[in-house]
């Protein structure tokens, strides 16, 4: 196996900005013996040492925030302006499971039986492979890390080549925070070969795999060689439904925040949106009201709301979305929008694009765009609009805009989807469990059901020694 070299490509200047070595077959022996003897000792800590450690992390991780934030901006070209949040929004994530391990990782006691004790006990499952993608590194990772290291396992961490410094900046916190060597590895890989040798591997226990679903079944395939388990965190293509009741303006913001936002590029992210034809009109106008206040620009400036996607080939799939649904009768109603017209010229920057006259028969409304494109479809009802909206192979998140709650929770129940949201969206809670049904993934992270995956069961029956024999 030949050692690659991965480069990291600026998604603003289109210029290298990272350069990082892969694995030799030699390195991969040595990074999976590593993870299995700190298993060895890792495992017999107690969750009270363990969330003493991790709670120095977070600590240490809220303090250098404003650091690891111009990481990400720099590597993935979210604006600044919310890169520090997402920081923050990983260290509070971190803080509600450490809130809830002690019930998460607690004995069950089985039913009484004289002479006897016997309880259930959750037990580390052992090394965990944590592969997560760009688009939110620190949240997405948080999800998986945190909960794996308070079960007491050891993990290796695959980052996305595109921002390749997350995982060091977390091995060096968590080592300052007096986490032992070893417990935390990572690699660095542009292919699949390293993944897939290691996913193979006995030593691996579990991988948590975020990205595409591309990417999740190529995983799932190179694990079916044995008996391990996987998780899979995958795309989505989510809906909206705009009932006939709402505010327009307030609601119009809520669409075109979880849509734009982090140039659409979130697996949550509003990807179809289907409003009662009675205020379709309006709720357009509206719609361009709110994007006329965007700014498309460099990341780095504080004022801009929408960065560049994070490479020429997003930018092309998604310009290729929106050629398909205009060749098949769409309309732009995008509003004019003078920095939409002039990107700076260097970086893969896509202008918000508002789409109206969109059906089933066009590629923005199947397959997951993950850019800033609203596309817009008249409904006559609420029949319409949830068949419209389980009319997909994914399910992930959908959303329901109503005054009346009751209506919009009850339709909510129909939706295909592993969270749903009453005039909400875009939002992983994390104490409630995030899932996807359908193509969009299996397995549970957050709340306490998120520490499911990372434990494996034993019953213990201790029967109290005999008195007289």
């Amino acid at each position: 196996m030949s050692v690659e070299t991965i480069t990291t490509i600026s998604p603003t200047t289109n210029k290298p900005i990272v350069t990082r070595s892969g694995l030799s077959e030699a390195d991969i022996n040595i990074l999976l013996q590593k993870t299995g003897n700190a298993f060895q000792s890792f495992r017999r800590t107690t969750l009270g040492q363990r969330k003493s450690i991790i709670k120095r992390a977070l600590s240490l991780i809220s303090e250098r925030k404003d650091e690891l934030a111009r990481e990400i901006t720099e590597q993935m070209g979210r604006p600044i302006a919310y890169t520090a949040k997402e920081v923050s929004t990983a260290v509070m994530r971190g803080e509600q499971l450490l809130k809830f391990s002690d019930e998460a990782l607690k004995d069950t006691d089985g039913e009484p039986e004289k002479g006897f004790r016997r309880y259930i006990r959750k037990m580390p499952i052992g090394p965990v492979l944590i592969v997560f993608a760009w688009n939110y590194p620190y949240i997405i990772l948080v999800n998986s890390l945190i909960p794996a290291l308070l079960a007491g396992n050891t993990v290796i961490l695959k980052p996305s080549p595109q921002t390749p410094t997350i995982v060091e900046q977390v091995q060096r916190i968590f080592l300052e925070a007096g986490l032992p060597e070893n417990v935390i590895q990572y690699f660095h890989a542009g292919s699949l070969t390293t993944l897939e040798t290691i996913v193979r591997n006995p030593q691996i226990n579990l991988t948590c795999f975020t990205g595409s679903v591309a990417g999740g079944l190529a995983v799932q395939k190179a694990a079916s060689d044995r008996i391990t388990a996987v998780g899979l965190e995958l795309g989505g293509k989510d809906p909206a439904y705009i009932r006939a009741d709402v505010d327009l303006k307030w609601v119009a913001e809520e669409i075109v925040d979880g849509a734009i936002f982090n140039s659409g590029q979130s697996c949550c992210s509003i990807e179809r949106v289907y409003v009662d034809e009675k205020i379709h009109d309006a709720f357009i106008a509206a719609l361009q009201d709110v994007l006329c206040g965007y700014r498309l620009g460099d990341p780095f400036d504080p004022t801009t709301h929408v960065g560049p996607v994070i490479s020429k080939r997003a930018a092309q799939t998604i310009r290729a979305h929106i050629r398909d649904a205009l060749d098949k009768g769409a309309k732009d109603a995008t509003p004019e929008n003078s920095t939409f017209k002039s990107p700076p010229p260097e970086g893969n920057f896509v202008a918000p694009t508002l789409l109206v006259g969109v059906n089933h028969e066009m590629t923005v409304m199947k397959d997951e765009t993950f850019g800033p494109v609203i596309p817009v479809m008249k409904v006559k009802d609420d029949a319409e609009a949830i068949w419209l909206m389980n009319d997909s192979e994914f399910g992930l998140t959908g959303s329901i805009w109503t005054k009346d709650v009751a209506k919009g929770e009850a339709l909510a129940e129909e939706v295909e989807a592993g969270t749903v949201f009453v005039n909400r969206c875009d939002y992983p809670a994390p104490d409630l469990a995030w899932t996807g049904w359908k193509n969009s993934g299996r397995g549970v992270t957050l709340s306490k059901f998120g520490f499911e995956q990372f434990v494996r069961l034993k019953s213990f029956h201790v029967k109290d020694y005999p008195a007289k024999l």
